[in-house]
């Protein structure tokens, strides 16, 4: 029967049929969709973060306590992360780039372009934040700039919860969004959420920054710089280190690098 069919079909029927089953599949993506794209969500996406943040710090009801920071930035990554994945992957955070890279999330050529974005998109922010809110209150908060920290006693337990808390949201961008054996739609409510319980546990310890970008911005309007490198060493370290996890440990036999067997 199969042989009597191939015999009865049509030659130029059956190019056809061939021509256009290879003409249907998706189209390649244009060269601004694979390269500029990208860095103009992360800057549009980091900016709105950070001035997200930079507000609901500044204008903080003092009875709230450090509830309205915690769920306004966990808010804002579940609502950008969402909207935005499928155009940049929403990364809007160095450590987060640097950890994808190294778990082979990404291209190595689209590293810097991503992390100048972020640092832009985080000025930017800061820049919206300060158009917006009044005079007193910005300078009373200090811009948003991550001042807790005032003596050197203080600076072991920050640099501590800076990595630590860092790669577990890390941790948890890497086996949502990345490992092929865990990732999850759920990723931006994930992420959004072990934002939230971060600031709510560490945000009188280190004020809980875990992104260089968010960081960076306000400290540009404010000129504010005291102990600024520690919102730099602490995120990347602790990036670093959850991808660590994910490749030694925790992640799919594609991504660990050893004991495949």
């Amino acid at each position: 029967m199969g042989v009597e069919k191939m015999e009865m079909e049509d030659p130029a029927e059956s190019a056809l049929m061939k021509k256009s089953q290879k003409t249907s599949g998706p189209k390649p993506r244009s060269k601004y969709e694979r390269l500029l794209q990208p860095c103009l969500a992360e800057t549009v996406g980091t900016m709105f973060f950070v001035f997200i943040g930079c507000v609901s710090v500044i204008e903080n009801v003092p009875a709230a306590g450090r509830l309205q920071p915690a769920l306004v930035h966990g808010l804002a990554v579940v609502v950008l992360v969402g909207v935005m994945d499928n155009i940049s992957g929403s990364h809007f955070n160095p450590p987060f780039t640097i950890a994808i890279y190294l778990c082979g999330g990404m291209e190595f050529i689209m590293v810097g372009p991503y992390l100048v974005s972020q640092l832009i998109g985080g000025v930017l922010g800061a820049g919206m934040a300060k158009l917006m809110t009044p005079e007193q209150r910005y300078s009373n908060a200090t811009g948003a700039a991550f001042d807790i920290l005032k003596s050197e006693s203080q600076l072991y337990g920050a640099i501590f919860g800076e990595v630590a808390m860092t790669c577990l949201v890390t941790m948890v961008v890497l086996l949502g969004a990345v490992n092929g054996k865990t990732k999850t739609p759920l990723a931006p409510i994930l992420v959004g959420c072990t934002v939230t319980i971060n600031i709510l546990a560490g945000g009188d310890i280190s004020g809980t920054c875990l992104n260089p970008a968010r960081a960076f911005g306000p400290a540009v309007f404010t000129n504010y710089w005291a102990y600024h490198w520690v919102y730099w060493v602490g995120p990347i370290a602790g990036g670093v280190a959850a991808a660590a996890l994910v490749r030694l440990i925790l992640g799919d036999k594609k991504l660990r690098v050893v004991l495949k067997s």
